[in-house]
Protein backbone atom coordinates (compact mmCIF):
# COMPACT_ATOMS: atom_id res chain seq x y z
CA UNK A 1 0.00 0.00 0.00
CA UNK A 2 1.12 3.51 -0.78
CA UNK A 3 1.55 5.74 2.21
CA UNK A 4 0.93 9.45 2.49
CA UNK A 5 3.59 11.65 0.85
CA UNK A 6 6.20 13.08 3.18
CA UNK A 7 5.31 16.77 3.84
CA UNK A 8 8.98 17.73 4.31
CA UNK A 9 9.91 16.30 0.94
CA UNK A 10 6.97 18.12 -0.69
CA UNK A 11 8.05 21.44 0.83
CA UNK A 12 11.61 20.90 -0.35
CA UNK A 13 10.35 20.10 -3.84
CA UNK A 14 8.21 23.26 -3.87
CA UNK A 15 11.22 25.36 -2.84
CA UNK A 16 13.34 23.89 -5.61
CA UNK A 17 10.60 24.50 -8.16
CA UNK A 18 10.26 28.11 -7.06
CA UNK A 19 14.02 28.60 -7.36
CA UNK A 20 14.03 27.16 -10.86
CA UNK A 21 11.05 29.23 -11.97
CA UNK A 22 12.52 32.36 -10.43
CA UNK A 23 9.23 33.36 -8.81
CA UNK A 24 8.37 35.50 -11.83
CA UNK A 25 4.64 35.68 -12.37
CA UNK A 26 3.46 36.09 -15.95
CA UNK A 27 2.37 39.59 -16.81
CA UNK A 28 -1.15 40.09 -18.12
CA UNK A 29 -0.66 41.35 -21.65
CA UNK A 30 -4.26 41.93 -22.69
CA UNK A 31 -5.20 44.47 -20.03
CA UNK A 32 -5.54 48.21 -19.96
CA UNK A 33 -5.30 49.64 -16.44
CA UNK A 34 -6.64 46.47 -14.85
CA UNK A 35 -9.41 45.85 -17.38
CA UNK A 36 -9.32 42.97 -19.81
CA UNK A 37 -10.09 43.57 -23.48
CA UNK A 38 -13.41 41.79 -23.05
CA UNK A 39 -14.45 44.14 -20.26
CA UNK A 40 -13.48 47.15 -22.35
CA UNK A 41 -15.46 45.81 -25.32
CA UNK A 42 -18.55 45.23 -23.19
CA UNK A 43 -18.25 48.73 -21.77
CA UNK A 44 -18.25 50.18 -25.28
CA UNK A 45 -21.20 48.05 -26.38
CA UNK A 46 -23.16 49.13 -23.31
CA UNK A 47 -22.38 52.80 -24.02
CA UNK A 48 -23.61 52.45 -27.60
CA UNK A 49 -26.79 50.58 -26.64
CA UNK A 50 -27.53 53.05 -23.84
CA UNK A 51 -27.25 56.02 -26.20
CA UNK A 52 -29.52 54.38 -28.73
CA UNK A 53 -32.04 53.34 -26.08
CA UNK A 54 -32.24 56.84 -24.66
CA UNK A 55 -32.71 58.29 -28.14
CA UNK A 56 -35.46 55.79 -28.90
CA UNK A 57 -37.21 56.48 -25.60
CA UNK A 58 -37.08 60.26 -26.01
CA UNK A 59 -38.22 60.07 -29.64
CA UNK A 60 -41.09 57.71 -28.86
CA UNK A 61 -42.16 59.86 -25.91
CA UNK A 62 -42.24 63.00 -28.05
CA UNK A 63 -44.13 61.17 -30.80
CA UNK A 64 -46.78 59.98 -28.36
CA UNK A 65 -47.00 63.46 -26.85
CA UNK A 66 -47.39 65.25 -30.18
CA UNK A 67 -49.15 62.45 -32.10
CA UNK A 68 -46.50 62.21 -34.85
CA UNK A 69 -45.41 58.62 -34.39
CA UNK A 70 -42.46 57.94 -36.73
CA UNK A 71 -40.84 61.41 -37.05
CA UNK A 72 -39.27 62.05 -33.65
CA UNK A 73 -38.57 58.34 -33.16
CA UNK A 74 -36.34 58.27 -36.25
CA UNK A 75 -34.67 61.62 -35.52
CA UNK A 76 -33.84 60.85 -31.89
CA UNK A 77 -32.79 57.30 -32.75
CA UNK A 78 -30.12 58.80 -34.99
CA UNK A 79 -29.17 61.33 -32.32
CA UNK A 80 -28.90 58.51 -29.75
CA UNK A 81 -26.73 56.46 -32.11
CA UNK A 82 -24.44 59.46 -32.72
CA UNK A 83 -24.20 60.15 -28.97
CA UNK A 84 -23.42 56.50 -28.26
CA UNK A 85 -20.68 56.41 -30.91
CA UNK A 86 -19.22 59.68 -29.60
CA UNK A 87 -19.15 58.35 -26.03
CA UNK A 88 -17.68 55.05 -27.20
CA UNK A 89 -14.90 56.78 -29.15
CA UNK A 90 -14.15 59.06 -26.21
CA UNK A 91 -13.74 56.03 -23.94
CA UNK A 92 -11.48 54.36 -26.50
CA UNK A 93 -9.29 57.47 -26.74
CA UNK A 94 -9.10 57.72 -22.96
CA UNK A 95 -8.10 54.06 -22.60
CA UNK A 96 -5.52 54.41 -25.39
CA UNK A 97 -4.03 57.47 -23.68
CA UNK A 98 -3.83 55.62 -20.37
CA UNK A 99 -2.16 52.65 -22.07
CA UNK A 100 0.36 54.94 -23.78
CA UNK A 101 1.13 56.70 -20.50
CA UNK A 102 1.62 53.34 -18.79
CA UNK A 103 3.92 52.15 -21.55
CA UNK A 104 5.94 55.37 -21.37
CA UNK A 105 6.26 54.98 -17.60
CA UNK A 106 7.50 51.41 -17.92
CA UNK A 107 10.00 52.46 -20.59
CA UNK A 108 11.67 54.97 -18.25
Amino acid sequence: MASEPDPDRLKALEKRLQQVKGKVEPERTNTVKGFSQGEVAWRMVIELVTGMSLGLAIGYGLDVLFGTLPIFLVIFSLFGFAAGVKTMLGSAQHLAKDAADKAAKEGD
